[in-house]
């Protein structure tokens, strides 16, 4: 969501605050800002829209400095305006920017306004600057200031803060929200992530829950939630500073799609030796949990819930042990049963979603066996705070759209699920034509993404449509939720999925010759009852668009448009596989529709408020 950029130096910050902006554009945002410590003071531009409408009323008035703060701003109080934009002041002495929510920010500004103090915004943030701005008042020091406010602050929160007064220093607070210290050579930077800072440096230390945190040229000091002065490991980041970038294609979600063969496999690579897979995949100790595993509890958000749904289907059928999904919004707000010996199992392409950490953190008080988080950003808040982990090398994934972050997750719960089938009786013989179907993804997906051009022509059959209805059976069905929520989230397209067993049960209603439904037709045992609910469909008028296996045939009915894909197996490659084409039609009807396909509008890449 909202995008955080700081720096320190004895050069002017300026082009390095704007390229981190330009590095977090893919999370979501609606304005942009920058403030700067120049020699009169403190000076602060602000824009609705887009970064490069920032970098234009920079080129038009110029600001440096040595000292500097930058944010993207997604809007969560007050609508989307320069006004509401971020950094916001108080005064002429305090800038700060901010992610998440304060959600007492109401009760902290009466108080505020009945000490004389004006607002301008409708935003919480402007309730901390004019906070720290009273306690600077009676403290004398900025760090002091912002501790004794995140004191008084409910809800999530990274922030960063700067003032004339102490010309050298950035000021930082953690709770719930991600902030990063990068590491330079006499001089030193700040953000909400790392990809923003990986052109200056590619150390970094990451803030823990409850720390406050100093940042100088020269220094960098940090305290923990009680007070104390702790240290906070320097880790180097593995990714380089032009991982990001979209080389030949239109788009970052047409890049990421064509880059799933090399995710997938990376995914795999060293995690499976001899035609088996290596218990050590998710982390120390993991033998030992994997043994005691009777059951597991998934819990993940959007596509990542979709994943786990999928892997329900796979846990159940191989390893014979109850499996529950859940949307990690709804698990907080209610009291769940933990059965003896349950694996919590998160699931995040950020690892900073706040419903799902949120989840995470509070089933390690909940009596389960352990937790593990399958997730894309070795830095993140879920990795570092999971009992087991496993990470899927998917790579930056910037479009908002997840695609390489869907199949790789599914291509990690599928080790998992033959970890955890060994335990259940699966023979080595087994193991090893499993395994054999995950070898052989690399190669079949890249067989599928042969047929962008024939899905390219298909999606001109969608342009024009308002509605679009989904349908799978079986493992196949969270398929189709995938598929539905890719249309809706880039084209704008209403899209829905359902069980197609489900059809007379209500969704048949909506059938007409401008309903174009989107059916998944594997060759398995679930087919013949596939295509009785497909006849339904074509029955009452019902234009069809079936993903299918070259087996499986359908005959000369009118209105059905078939769309080929290699003879797969049914167990891990054909959930895989059948998503690679719903990722081409929605990225191909979006672009005939003229939309944002790597920022959709109202939507975020990482979401860290709830």
């Amino acid at each position: 969501m909202c995008g955080i950029v700081g720096a320190v130096a004895e050069r002017n910050v300026v082009p390095i605050l704007m390229e981190g902006l330009r590095r977090l554009e893919y999370r979501g945002y609606d304005s942009a800002g920058i403030a700067v410590l120049e020699e009169n003071g403190l000076t602060r531009t602000r824009r609705v829209g887009k970064v490069q409408e920032l970098q234009s009323a920079l080129d038009a008035a110029p600001v440096s400095g040595v000292l500097g703060i930058s944010h993207t701003r997604w809007a969560t109080h007050g609508v989307p305006n320069e006004t509401n934009a971020h950094p916001h002041m108080s005064g002429e002495n305090i800038a700060i920017v901010h992610n998440g929510i304060i959600e007492n920010h109401e009760e902290l500004r009466k108080d505020l306004q009945s000490k004389g103090y004006e607002f301008t915004s409708d935003t919480d943030t402007e309730v901390v600057a004019h906070r720290i701005a009273y306690h600077l008042a009676e403290t004398g020091t900025l760090d002091t200031a912002v501790r004794a406010t995140v004191a008084e602050l409910e809800g999530a929160y990274a922030l960063v803060v700067m003032s004339k007064q102490e010309p050298g220093r950035l000021v930082l607070a953690r709770a719930g929200c991600p902030v990063v210290i990068g590491l330079g050579i006499g001089e030193n930077f700040v953000a909400s992530d790392v990809a923003a800072l990986l052109p200056v440096t590619r150390k970094f230390q990451f803030l823990e829950e409850g720390d406050i945190a100093v940042v100088e040229r020269e220094q960098v000091t940090i305290w923990d939630r009680s007070g104390k002065e702790t240290a906070r490991p320097v880790k180097e980041s593995e990714l380089t500073a032009d991982a990001a970038e979209r080389g030949r294609f239109r788009h970052y979600m047409q890049k990421e799609i064509h880059e799933q063969p090399a995710a997938v496999a990376r995914t795999l690579a060293e995690r499976i030796v001899d035609g088996r897979v290596l218990d050590a995949a998710f982390g120390p100790g993991s033998a030992a949990i994997l043994d005691k595993t009777q059951g597991i509890h998934i819990v993940a958000c959007g596509t990542s819930y979709h994943a786990g749904l999928v892997a329900r289907y796979w846990i159940e059928q191989l390893c014979r042990i109850p499996c529950t999904v859940e949307i990690a919004s709804e698990y907080r707000y209610r009291s769940p049963v933990v059965p003896p010996n349950t694996l919590f199992v998160a699931i995040s392409q950020s690892g900073e979603t706040a419903d799902t950490l949120a989840a995470l953190r509070a089933a390690r008080e909940m009596g389960y066996l352990s937790t593990l988080t399958i997730c894309n950003v070795p830095e993140s808040s879920m990795v570092r705070e999971s009992d087991l982990v496993m990470m899927t090398h998917a790579g930056p994934e910037i479009g908002v759209a997840s695609t390489k972050a869907f199949t790789t997750q599914l291509a990690a719960l599928a080790l998992l699920t033959v970890a955890l089938a060994r335990r259940a009786g699966l023979e080595e013989k087994q193991e090893r034509a499993l395994v054999a179907q995950l070898a052989d993804l690399p190669g079949l997906i890249e067989e599928v993404l042969a047929l962008d051009s024939a899905i390219e022509t298909l999606a001109e059959h969608f342009a024009d449509k308002h509605h679009a209805l989904f349908l799978g059976r079986g493992v196949q069905n969270p398929v189709a939720m995938e598929g539905a929520l890719k249309l809706k989230e880039i084209s704008y397209i209403h899209a829905e999925a359902y069980a197609a067993g489900e059809l007379k049960h209500g969704p048949l209603a909506l059938v007409d010759e401008d309903m174009p439904v989107v059916a998944i037709a594997p060759d398995d045992e679930l087919l013949e009852k596939l295509k009785s609910n497909l006849q339904e469909v074509s029955a009452r008028g019902g234009e069809l668009y079936v993903f299918a296996d070259p087996r499986v045939q359908f005959g000369d009915r009118v209105g059905i448009h078939t769309m080929r894909l290699p003879a797969l197996i049914q167990d891990f490659q054909a959930p895989i596989l059948y998503t690679i084409p719903l990722q081409l039609l929605a990225y191909h009807v979006a672009v005939l529709k003229g939309t944002d396909v790597d920022q959709p509008r109202n939507l975020a890449k990482s979401v860290t408020v709830e």
